[in-house]
């Protein structure tokens, strides 16, 4: 039969913390790019568009419909 033996337990565990100088950076990042592509999917080739064609239009299309923004 086998025994298994577990590890002295000293304390408890505390969790690691992040200083905010490190995840404010990627927060922001994440955030903006969040912000872009919501515009792609929800306003462009619509009343507001930086692009000319219909090319953005057709790749997020599903996505649009997905989400509940009209787009025809």
């Amino acid at each position: 039969m086998a025994q298994s033996v577990a590890p002295p337990t000293t304390g408890s565990a505390a969790p690691a913390t992040l200083p905010i100088r490190t995840v404010l950076p990627w927060a922001v990042f994440g955030g903006v790019l969040m912000l872009v592509l919501l515009y792609f999917v929800g306003a462009e080739q619509g009343a507001t568009a930086l692009l000319s064609g219909t090319g953005v239009h057709e790749w997020v299309h599903d996505g649009r419909h997905l989400l509940g923004f009209p787009c025809h």
